[in-house]
C-alpha cells in the first residue's frame, strides 16, 4: 500500500502526447473526468505513463516471479475474470486450490495418511498466511489457557530481528507482543539458544525464518525444535513452531533434500511459503499448511451458504481472483519435482557466478551464504569514499535495480545490498551487472576527488576575500560530509514516497 501525498499544483492534470490523436483536453489527475474518453486514449495515456516504470527483469530487490510460459499466461487471462471465493460456482479451481495443498504438504513431508487430506489454504501472499498461522497459534494458546484458568491476555511471539515485516503487522494488528532476537555483526539470523531463553509461558510460538530476507540463510530450525523440545519437558509448556518459508520454501526440498526444516521435526505445527517466489508464479500467491487439523481451531473456520452451497473459508480476504491458484497449478504439474529441482540449481549456479565476480574485484565482502535462497547479499570493503547507497542509485543509470539498506539490531552498522537470483536471471546478466558494478565504482572514486576540489577552490576564493586563514579539509572529512547530506536525501526521499 503507498500512502497518497498531496498534489502540487503542477500535479492537476494528464497529458499524452499520442492520444491527442484521439483527444486535446488533458484529464485531471486526482479527479474522475467528467466526461468519457475513447478507449484507444485511455490506454495510450496509461501506457506512455507505464513506460517510466522500471523493467521488471532488471529489478534485482524483489523476489517475485516476473516471468511464466505463455502458456500459462494464457491459462491466467482465460480465469481472470473468476472470483475464488464462488467454490460452488467454480468447483473445479476449488478442486485444483485442494491439490495444490496436498501437494505441498507432502513436499514438507506433512505427517499424512494414503487417503487423508492436507489441512491448508491458498492466501494472496504469504503476509495473509502468516496472519492465518498466527492467529491459529493465539487461539490455541488462549483456548489452553482458560482452561487451566490462567490469564491470555498477554500473549508473545518469539522471533529474530530479520523478520520481515508482515510479522510486526501481525503483532500490532492482532495485539501479540513480539519479542526480537537482536542480530550481531557476522551472525544476521536468530540465535536459536537466545530464542528459547526467551521464551515464557505467554509464548504462543517461535517463528523460524527459512530465507532471511535481508541474507538468504536459513536458520537452523532442527536445533531450535531440540532445544525448545528440551525446555518444554522442563517447564510443562508446549511452546510450538510456525516455519515462514516464504522464500525457502520451495528452494530447500529440491537444493537441500536432507535439511530437517519442516514436519519431520514434531514441534513444527505450520509452515508458509510464497507461491509467487520461487514457486514460479506471478504475485500474488501464498500458501499456509498446518500439521493436524488439530492445529487449526475450528472455530476461526467460516461456514457461508449464500454462494450456493456450505462453504468452509478461513482467509483475511474475501474475493480474490483465481488466476494465481490456475497458475500455481500449472506449475506444478508442468515442473514436477525434476523440473523445479532444475530450475532452482541453475538460480544457485547463476548466484555462484555473480558472488565469484564480485569476490574477484576485491571491493566487496560476502554477507550472504551459499547454502540458502540464492542471493547475494554484500557490502564494501572500504566506505570512506563511497557507500553501498551510492553505488545502488548509480546502477539505476544502466537499468539495474539493486536495494541498499541496513541491517537490524545489533548490527545497525552494516550496510548491504543485495541480489536476488530469480529463474529470469542468467548468467550473462550476472556478468553484465558485475561489469557495470564495476564501472559504477570507478566512476564514485573519480567523483569525490572532483567535488573536493570544487570545494576547495570555492573555499579558498571566499576567505581570501575576507583576510581569513584557509583550513581545508581532509578528503575523509569531505566524504563524510557527502554521505551524511546523502543519506539525509535517501532518507527523504523514501519518506516523500509514502510507500509502507
Amino acid at each position: 500500500m503507498a500512502l497518497s501525498k498531496t498534489a502540487l499544483d503542477t500535479d492537476v492534470s494528464v497529458h499524452s502526447t499520442f492520444a491527442s490523436r484521439y483527444v486535446r483536453a488533458s484529464l485531471p489527475r486526482f479527479r474522475i473526468p467528467e466526461s468519457s474518453i475513447p478507449k484507444e486514449a485511455a490506454y495510450q495515456i496509461i501506457n506512455d505513463e507505464l513506460m517510466l516504470d522500471g523493467n521488471p527483469r532488471l529489478n534485482l530487490a524483489s523476489f517475485v516471479t516476473t516471468w511464466m510460459e505463455p502458456e500459462c499466461d494464457k491459462l491466467i487471462m482465460a480465469s481472470v475474470n473468476k472470483n475464488y471465493v464462488d467454490m460452488d460456482e467454480y468447483p473445479v479451481t476449488t478442486e485444483l486450490q485442494n491439490r495444490c495443498v496436498n501437494m505441498i504438504a507432502h513436499l514438507f513431508n506433512a505427517p499424512l495418511g494414503e487417503s487423508e487430506t492436507a489441512v491448508g489454504v491458498g492466501t494472496v501472499g504469504s503476509s495473509e498466511a502468516i496472519m492465518l498461522a498466527g492467529l491459529a497459534f493465539k487461539r490455541k494458546w488462549q483456548n489452553k489457557r482458560k482452561a487451566e484458568g490462567k490469564p491470555c491476555d498477554q500473549p508473545n511471539i518469539v522471533t529474530g530481528a530479520n523478520v520481515q515485516v508482515c510479522w510486526e503487522k501481525f503483532a500490532r494488528y492482532f495485539e501479540v507482543e513480539l519479542k526480537e532476537v537482536k542480530l550481531r555483526e557476522g551472525y544476521y539470523v536468530m540465535d536459536p539458544e537466545k530464542a528459547v531463553e526467551m521464551v515464557d509461558e505467554n509464548t504462543i510460538c517461535v517463528a523460524a525464518i527459512l530465507g532471511s530476507t535481508l541474507n538468504g540463510e536459513f536458520e537452523d530450525v532442527k536445533l531450535l525444535n531440540d532445544l525448545l523440545t528440551k525446555k518444554n519437558k522442563e517447564t510443562g509448556w508446549d511452546t510450538p513452531i510456525h516455519v515462514d518459508a516464504a522464500s525457502g520454501g520451495f528452494i530447500a526440498p529440491f537444493l537441500y533434500p536432507d535439511l530437517e526444516w519442516d514436519f519431520r521435526l514434531p514441534l513444527v505445527k505450520s509452515i508458509n511459503v510464497s507461491g509467487h517466489k520461487y514457486g514460479l508464479v506471478y504475485a500474488g500467491i501464498g500458501w499456509v499448511i498446518w500439521r493436524s487439523k488439530e492445529d487449526l481451531p475450528e472455530e476461526l473456520i467460516f461456514h457461508i451458504n449464500y454462494l450456493g452451497a456450505d462453504q468452509p473459508t478461513f482467509t483475511l480476504n474475501f474475493s480474490k481472483g483465481s488466476s494465481q491458484v490456475i497458475a500455481q497449478y500449472y506449475e506444478l504439474i508442468r515442473l514436477g519435482y525434476e523440473g523445479y529441482k532444475n530450475v532452482m540449481e541453475n538460480c544457485r549456479d547463476n548466484m555462484l557466478v555473480l558472488k565469484e565476480g564480485l569476490e574477484l574485484t576485491g571491493r566487496f565482502d560476502i554477507i550472504s551464504k551459499d547454502i540458502g535462497v540464492p542471493l547475494v547479499a554484500f557490502s564494501l570493503k572500504d566506505s570512506s569514499t563511497h557507500n553501498e547507497f551510492e553505488v545502488s542509485d548509480m546502477l539505476r543509470r544502466f537499468g539495474w535495480i539493486v536495494p541498499a539498506y541496513t541491517m537490524p539490531p545489533d548490527a545497525q552498522h552494516i550496510t548491504v545490498l543485495r541480489v536476488v537470483i530469480r529463474e529470469d536471471f542468467s548468467r550473462t546478466l550476472a556478468e553484465r551487472l558485475v561489469k557495470d558494478i564495476q564501472k559504477v565504482i570507478h566512476e564514485l572514486e573519480t567523483v569525490p576527488c572532483k567535488v573536493c576540489a570544487r570545494i576547495s577552490i570555492s573555499g579558498d576564493g571566499d576567505n581570501e576575500q575576507h583576510g581569513a586563514v584557509v583550513v581545508k579539509k581532509t578528503a575523509l572529512e569531505t566524504q563524510r560530509e557527502i554521505t551524511t547530506i546523502w543519506r539525509k536525501f535517501v532518507m527523504e526521499k523514501k519518506k516523500m514516497n509514502g510507500v509502507c
